[in-house]
């Protein structure tokens, strides 16, 4: 049996500034502290390789994170967050423009209407996340930690669950209930399960734990 554990990044400038983020905003102190906190947590757990996406807030809580546990990290564009249109960064959420382009990305990203502009959409994402799990079924560790981001955690978690069923209805449910907190911690589990040739391409995979915050108090 592979456990992943998951966590996302400490708060960064990008989450508590009234703007659609940018590509690659830096942690705040406060995030900073948030990563140093579930280090420790980290620090007890069975961990074996830590792998991180490459964007800052992402490269910064797995650098802390691997201070703490003793791992040098790897990087990888497979756990990045979703690329937003490069229109979107640092405008102000009350640009009627923004809000316009925004909202067209939004549909794009649950599978409804055109791609906006040069973001990713639903396809790009899943396919990004299928190659993400396929990568860490065969890494040969069994116990893995990823940094990475909190609606592309959501990608992750339904690709997993629902496989190559998962279609943008579907996601679209899940998409505005699914909320992850900065340094909350997600498992998933592979091959615990009986009859794996049940489960689908990816399969078979166990939710196990969501956005599992008590460090943070």
């Amino acid at each position: 049996m592979k456990t992943v554990y998951f966590v996302r990044h400490g708060e960064s400038e990008g989450n508590i500034a009234p703007i659609y983020q940018s590509t690659d905003p830096s942690l705040t102190e406060k995030g900073k502290q948030q990563a140093r906190i579930v280090a420790e947590r980290c620090s007890r757990l069975p961990i074996q390789a830590i792998i991180s996406s490459t964007q800052l807030r992402a490269k910064d809580t797995a650098n802390i994170i691997g201070e703490t546990t003793g791992h040098t990290v790897e990087f990888s564009d497979l756990f990045r967050e979703r690329r937003k249109p490069k229109a979107l960064n640092g405008k102000p959420f009350s640009d009627p423009e923004a809000q316009a382009l925004n909202g067209k990305w939004w549909k794009s990203l649950m599978g409804e209407g055109p791609r906006a502009e040069d973001g990713e959409n639903f396809e790009d994402i899943l396919t990004r996340a299928g190659k993400a799990l396929a990568y860490l079924i065969q890494r040969p560790e069994k116990n893995l930690l990823v940094v990475t981001h909190g609606f592309y955690m959501k990608y992750l978690v339904a690709k997993a669950i629902y496989g190559g069923n998962l279609t943008g209805p579907i996601f679209s449910s899940l998409a505005g209930s699914l909320i992850m907190e900065n340094t909350g911690i997600t498992v998933l589990r592979h091959g615990s399960m009986k009859d794996p040739e049940r489960w689908g391409e990816y399969g078979p995979w166990q939710f196990w734990i969501w956005n599992d915050h008590a460090h943070l108090g």
